[in-house]
């Protein structure tokens, strides 16, 4: 048996990169997995690639800034397969920009997609895991939120609140039987790292202990143990995964 058989688990911000691992990871292991994202045509253009890999998953649209639509998906999903067991607010975006020429809407949309996306997240799902007396609670913060970055006002200002909100939540819902973490990643290979100039990955690099970015699946493991029934007696913890840059 995979480590998340007969689980449901729910991943945001999934059509790519880290969320996308996610999927694949999760679905080996034996889960029904939701593939919520905000990009319909990507979704279900992913969904359908998963499919021909022999990957069973269910694009469900969300906006994750937007309650109604979150509780929609939520929703969806539970009528889908019956339960929520797992969420992983893995959704997130970047509007760098120093705070002298950061505007109101660069640090606004941020706060709305990677902070309270978590809140709105985490909200909907926990009827139905409170009714079912155990859950699984994971949220992406990052090195940035843990320790701060130049041009990242929003984006450390979101992953800080995150580490704190999971704090708040594992004392909360503990006792309900719903485990709370978050994971930490590193400097990472997706998206959000593409735009950045060779000289500056290298230099990234060096500062690395094991002298390398993180690779999607290095977080994606980190989402599944947490996941698992092996991280039982794991609560309120922020897992670093960032090959020890920041020891």
């Amino acid at each position: 048996m995979g480590r998340l058989e007969g689980k449901v688990a729910i991943i945001t911000g999934s059509a790519n990169g880290i969320g996308l691992e996610a999927v694949r990871v999760f679905a080996s292991e034996g889960a029904k997995v939701v593939l919520a994202d905000f990009d319909h045509e990507v979704g279900e253009k992913r969904e359908q690639e998963l499919a021909a890999e022999g990957i069973e998953c269910k694009f469900i649209p969300v906006n994750v800034s937007d309650a109604d639509s979150v509780n929609s998906m939520t929703e969806r999903a539970k009528s889908e397969f019956g339960k929520i067991d797992i969420l992983v607010n893995n959704a997130g975006i970047t509007r760098d920009a120093m705070l002298s020429k950061m505007s109101v809407e660069q640090f606004q949309e941020v706060i709305e997609v990677n902070l309270t996306g978590v809140f709105n997240c985490t909200k909907a799902v926990l009827p139905a895991m409170i009714e079912q007396g155990k859950g699984k609670i994971i949220s992406t913060s990052s090195v940035s939120g843990a320790y701060g970055n130049v041009g990242q006002t929003n984006y450390a200002a979101a992953k800080a609140g995150i580490i704190g909100m999971t704090k708040t939540w594992a004392k909360e819902l503990g006792r309900k039987g719903i485990n709370v973490n978050a994971v930490v990643p590193g400097f990472t290979e997706t998206s959000m790292v593409e735009a950045v100039p060779d000289k500056v990955i290298e230099q990234m690099k060096a500062q690395i202990p094991q002298q390398r970015l993180g690779r999607p699946r290095d977080i994606a493991n980190a989402y599944l143990f947490l996941a698992s029934n092996e991280s039982d007696y794991v609560n309120g913890h922020a897992l670093h995964v960032d090959g020890g840059i920041m020891m």
